[in-house]
This record gives C-alpha cells, structure tokens and sequence, in this order.
C-alpha cells in the first residue's frame, strides 16, 4: 500500500541494494516531503508519469564498472527532474555523464574530514569544515568538463560535484546517517531549494489517506491482524479498527515464544482498547516442536514464520469471511529481508512478517506500516489514541525469545530467558531509563561457563544483556548504562535464575554487529 496515494509533491529514491535506502527515504520525510522507494531500473517514462520534484540515487554494494552491475535509465538525466547521486549513485551518474570511476587509493569507512571547496545552494548553512561518513572501496576518478567539484577529503578530491548544466548533484559521503552532521542540512537544501519542494507533507496524511485506502481494498470482507505484544500489531490493529471497525477479527497465537506475562497483558490491552472479536491460539508445544534440534538463526525464522501461517490459517478457517491477513511489517523488516526478491539488496536476516510465506497464502495481505521506521509507528500509535505504556514498549522480534535463545530452542532454556529479560526490563524500568534506551533485552548464549556458588563448582549458561539507543534501528549505539544498574542486572540474574552464573554485557553497534543476536 503506498504511503500516500495522491500527493502533488514527492521524492523518489532509486534502490541500489544500499542498506540504507530507506534510511535516505526517512530523512526525506524528516523535511516533511514525501517520499517512495522505487527500483533501480524504473524507466525513465515512468518516472515522468510519477512527475516527481526530485531524484536521489541510494548508494550499494557494486562496483559501476563491474558487468552486471546494477544501472538506472540514463534518460532519468535529462528529464529536468533534479537528481542527488549519493556514494554508488554518484559514481553511476558521473559515469553515465562522462566521467570514470575506479578503485581508491586508500578505501575510507568511517568518518572522515570534509571541505567545501565551492559556494553552492546545496552547501547553504554548511561549515566550510565539516565531518562526514565515508563508507566506499570506489570513488569518482574523473568527471566531464559540465562538472565541478564542490568539496573534498584527503583522500577523495571529488567528495562532492555538480553538473553545471544539468540539476544533477553527486556526493561520496552519506548525508542521510547521524554521523554526518550537517547530512541534514544538505538534503534540505537540495529537497528545497533545488527541487522546489514545500515541505508540507505530514504522518498525519499517512493515517488519513491509509485508513480510506483500506476501507477501499477491504470493502464488506473481513480483514485478520496478528497481536503480538509489540507496537507494531498494536499500531496496525488501531490502523484497521478504525478504518473498518467489528470487520477486524485479531488472533494471538501463543506460541511460548513470548515475553514474561505477555499473552496476558495483549488480552487485557486488546479488551480495553478495541472493540474487535479475538482469538487466542495456544500452540507453544506446536512450535517446540518444530524447532527441536534446529539451532541454524535463519531455519529458525523459516519454521516460525511457517508455523505461525499455518497457525493462523488454522484459526481462520473458523472465521467467516476472512479474506486479508494484516501484518506490522515496517521499512527496516524489509530492507534486512533483502527487500525485492529480484532486487540487488543483501539479505541480513529473514522476518517473519516478510520471509518464509507459503506460496499458496491463502490471504491477501495488508501491510500498512511497510513503508515506515519504528519512530514514525510510535508518532502514530500515539495520533491514533493508544496509550503511551502500549506505544513505547521495547521493540521485540516476530520469531519471539527463539532468536534470542541461540542454539536450540527448549521450554526450560526459553523459561531461563523470559526470567532473566523480565529482570533486564524491571532494572532499566526502575532507573528511569525505558525511554532513554531503544532496545534492550537478555540473550541466553549456547555456551557453559564455570563459577562457584556457595561452596559447589557450577558449570552453567552464560547470559548477555543487550541495550542500545538509535533514531532509526538502521544503525545504533549500545547503551552505556550506569555500572550500579548492570552490577544489580547481574547480581539478580545469577541469584534469582537458576542455571544461568555469568552475565556479560554487549558492547557492539549496529553496523558491524546487528541489534539482535539471530
């Protein structure tokens, strides 16, 4: 489902295969312009037909010179249409447009020393020193003589060029990431005073135009919608009941895979805050059973995601008239899954809400959320009413507790988890931190350490905490949180939770490590 069906001003941005194309599109909507992520390869005829004020080229793993290399239609140039190559996009469009790209000298990942080199709108508020991210092997060696440079680095004379007769920008550094400060800035400039766009798109367009678009698809029919605890199943339950009321039928599969007391808590939410029919599924041994002796992260998310289909489609059959199946898939579900099956993304991990879908699926689904970031679903679960202990719960993965519960997945290692993540939560709610810290969470490791308790040697598990603070869930930092309140995490753990007599602390940002473990 679009963001926005009918919108007079948009963006587009042309996926690569960069892990951080949608993090390009969520910067766009940061200036309140609109924005959709399209293929690399769409014509330039139809993106004439979608009359876009701007272009922006995401970057991508590929070498341009490579064959087989992923390319845009080169008549996306002389549309008139501005457009902003950044990192792989720059070398492609300068490619196209008469100059050559090669290998660097000296590859730069990781920050890097910047210099405006030129005066340029697209430069307007920028510090003539300034930092920027670097993330590339390739780099623009020469460009034609319609092209001027605009900044540099040590190692890369042409971080930034403009083509002097057509809008057609180039940067090597990624603007849309936190660790380019005036990344902001710069995209402002171009999405305004380039492209000419307002500025006056708003979430709330999202909610209004999302809620007549489902009422349109849906019609008399009955739609399903998994609850699953989290934010995201809440959000799209507020999504459908508002948009089509007792046409909702929600099912929570109770697969033993949950958080500690999480199947209450959804049932009680779920009845003080919509007035749909519910059903609960209890299928935990039906799940242990399929993942007995799997310990592979991606077999895993492949069973469950099976199991939770067959589960629902169990339950459906005794719904009459259900003919869509409502999922809280959201931009980052979809760019880690490796977004089009076709398309040039790496896989990361496989969602559920993505991955694993049977073909003969016996439901159309509804996926309202997929083109948005964790923080905008939280902005709307709060303009759609819930409250905030609802919209402000940790985020928690699809396959549950299993991907966090590494090695096989058994009922007495995961009831050693859900005591240990329920400690985890209790400490950092207790300490005024469950705001401040985007994620956290405990992760049983398929490793035995020794220690001594009381007089006796034990040989038990090992435990790892998880807690890290992000904008996005595209990259993040891991909490740096008060010796006092990890040494009480520990001390709680290993004396309340038995089996479990190390406790260790991840200290790992996202990239190069991800936010879960599996």
């Amino acid at each position: 489902m679009p963001l926005a069906p009918q919108q007079s001003e948009r963006v587009l941005v042309l996926d690569f295969g960069s892990q951080y194309a949608q993090l390009i599109a969520r910067r766009v909507r940061e200036q309140h312009v609109y924005c959709e992520i399209v293929r690399h390869d769409v014509s330039a005829d139809r993106i004439r037909e979608l009359a876009p004020l701007g272009i922006i080229l995401s970057g991508g793993p590929a070498s341009v010179y490579e064959a087989g290399a992923p390319r845009c239609d080169p008549g996306i140039f002389t549309l008139g249409i501005p457009v902003l190559g950044i990192c792989y996009g720059m070398q492609l469009a300068c490619e196209a447009l008469g100059g050559r790209v090669g290998q660097a000298q000296a590859r730069e990942y990781g920050r890097a020393a910047c210099t405006v080199t030129s005066p340029d709108p697209l430069f307007a508020g920028v510090p003539e020193h300034t930092e920027v991210w670097m993330s590339h092997g390739d780099q623009v060696d020469s460009v034609s003589a319609d092209f001027v440079p605009l900044a540099r680095t040590a190692t890369c004379p042409l971080a930034a060029v403009k083509h002097t007769g057509l809008a057609v920008y180039g940067l090597q550094f990624h603007p849309e990431v936190t660790h380019t400060p005036a990344g902001a800035t710069i995209l402002a400039n171009f999405l305004k005073s380039t492209c000419g766009c307002s500025g006056a798109w708003r979430l709330e367009d999202f909610a209004a135009s999302t809620i007549a678009g489902i009422r349109e698809q849906v019609g008399s029919d009955r739609v399903i919608c998994g609850l699953s605890g989290g934010v995201d199943s809440a959000v799209v339950a507020a999504l459908l009941s508002r948009a089509i009321g007792d046409q909702l039928s929600c099912i929570l599969v109770d697969n033993g895979l949950l958080r500690k007391n999480e199947a209450a808590a959804v049932i009680d939410e779920f009845r003080n805050h919509f007035q749909s029919d519910l059903h609960v599924v209890p299928a935990e041994d039906r799940f242990l059973t399929v993942l007995a002796g799997i310990t592979e992260p991606q077999e895993k998310r492949k069973r469950i995601g099976k199991t939770f289909i067959e589960c629902f489609s169990d339950e459906a059959a005794k719904i009459k008239g259900a003919k869509y199946l409502a999922q809280g898939t959201l931009y980052p579900d979809v760019i880690e899954s490796g977004a089009a099956p076709d398309g040039p993304a790496a896989t990361i991990k496989l969602h559920h809400n993505v991955g694993g879908l049977p073909e003969d699926l016996e439901f159309e689904l509804i996926e309202p959320l997929r083109d948005l970031f964790k923080d905008e679903v939280r902005q709307l679960g709060l303009q759609l009413g819930l409250p905030e202990r609802i919209v402000w719960r940790h985020p928690f993965p699809g396959p549950g507790l299993a991907v966090r519960c590494l090695g096989e997945v058994t009922k007495p290692r995961l009831d050693r988890l859900r005591e240990a993540d329920a400690i985890v939560l209790e400490e950092l709610e207790r300490g005024g931190l469950m705001r401040k810290v985007s994620q956290a969470f405990a992760v049983l490791l398929p490793v035995q350490s020794v220690g001594v308790m009381g007089d006796a040697r034990t040989y038990d598990d090992v435990l790892a905490v998880r807690a890290v603070e992000t904008e996005d869930f595209m990259t993040a930092d891991w909490s740096h949180l008060p010796y006092e309140m990890l040494a009480r995490i520990s001390t709680r753990i290993i004396n309340e939770v038995r089996g479990i007599n190390r406790v260790v602390y991840d200290v790992s940002s996202k990239p190069p490590a991800t936010i879960e473990w599996e």
